[in-house]
């Protein structure tokens, strides 16, 4: 008999199944056929490494959810998904065939059928094949449904993002102990990558990872480079818990910064406390965005400001890297209790981000490091 390694108590996703089914049924849906791994994994549990494989959920107005997937993933059916009922498929089979046979089978040919369209794993061939087969069907484009949803975190969701938050504490101090003349960004990541694991995290990381010239531009990856004396390196940790994810950034001086360097630092500090000062329920997301962007343009360290100030993160899986709610200037969504976010201010190479959390009145960061520029030894 297989163990079981529930992420959460039943109870958790049989209240997230009941609100999914809530909301089918006000839009007159029989059901909807859930793509995104975010979706599959937490209405139902189901979590495989493989989860890039050909699988989705078929969760039904009433009842129970059928889950679809590869037929060697049975395991971690058994001892991750609260559902019993499954299609599998083997790796001789025609996959979209038998994929098709399932959904008529569980909704029926003449169904309303809501469809998560924007779902990556969802490719033209497949929505082909489905809509093909569904033609007599009402078909609906839910894929905001369930991602609405996850915004607001459950206590032992953030729980599992409080302990991804000390896996990055860890990993950030072992960057910054690594961060010597001579060393390699390489060596940099193999130090925070096994820290990070050490200390709970279920992927390594270590996110964006640059020095030099590509210290300025956002999303480099470690490479081969030495590092320099005077060098600015961009680190942002990136670990997770049950993949529930928690990051942050600080900015890097390798072994020697200029006065003007740390005012530049002191005053993106200033900048970001007075944004995540008015963070509350209720306040819309324009107001501390604005206060972001005005405070440094104002200050003259960029001359444009176009990147988004917020955007929520909890359960990510691979190739996505963070929620869909993101504060800009045309943002309409204001905040709610237990929404997590990270939020980051960037200028002149250098970063400043937290994970911070929506209180009753006012949030809390789940990242906690010391906020200064960082100057290494030699």
């Amino acid at each position: 008999m297989v163990q079981t390694a529930y992420w959460f108590e039943p109870t958790e996703y049989h209240a997230r199944l009941a609100r999914v089914q809530a909301a089918l049924k006000a839009r007159g849906l029989d059901g909807m056929l859930a793509f995104l791994p975010e979706t599959v994994t937490w209405v139902t549990g189901y979590f495989t490494r493989a989860y890039g494989t050909f699988q989705f959920a078929i969760i039904p107005a009433e009842g129970q959810p059928t889950l679809f997937c590869r037929d060697v993933e049975e395991y971690y059916l058994d001892s991750t998904c609260v559902y019993p009922d499954r299609v599998m498929w083997s790796d001789s089979d025609d996959q979209l065939a038998v994929a098709v046979q399932a959904v008529l089978s569980r909704v029926g040919k003449a169904a309303a059928i809501g469809i998560e369209k924007e779902a990556w794993v969802l490719n033209a061939a497949r929505w082909e094949a489905f809509s093909g087969a569904l033609s007599g069907a009402r078909i609906e484009d839910v894929s905001g449904l369930v991602g609405n949803m996850r915004k607001i975190k459950s206590p032992a969701e953030i729980a599992y993002q409080r302990r991804a938050a000390k896996a990055a504490e860890a990993g950030m101090q072992a960057g910054i102990a690594t961060a010597a003349v001579g060393a390699t960004e390489r060596e940099m990541a193999a130090e925070i990558c096994a820290t990070m694991i050490r200390a709970g995290s279920d992927l390594p990381g270590p996110g964006v990872l640059s020095s030099g010239e590509r210290a300025f531009h956002l999303h480099g990856g470690y490479s081969d480079r030495v590092l320099e004396r005077g060098d600015i390196v961009q680190l942002e940790v990136t670990p997770n818990t049950r993949h529930y994810h928690a990051r942050f950034m600080r900015p890097i001086r390798v072994a020697e910064a200029s006065e003007e360097d740390h005012a530049v630092v002191e005053k993106l500090i200033a900048i970001q406390d007075a944004a995540i000062a008015e963070v509350r329920p209720g306040v819309p997301a324009t107001v501390p965005d604005a206060i972001y962007r005005d405070g440094v343009l104002s200050a003259a360290l960029r001359v444009t400001y176009t990147n988004k100030t917020f955007y929520s993160v909890g359960l990510l899986l691979q190739p996505n890297g963070g929620e869909s709610l993101e504060a800009h200037p045309g943002a309409d969504w204001a905040f709610e209790e237990n929404m997590v976010f990270h939020t980051y201010v960037l200028a002149r190479g250098f970063g400043m981000s937290e994970t911070i959390r929506v209180t009753a009145d006012g949030s809390e960061r789940l990242t906690n490091f010391e906020r200064q520029l960082f100057v290494t030894d030699l």
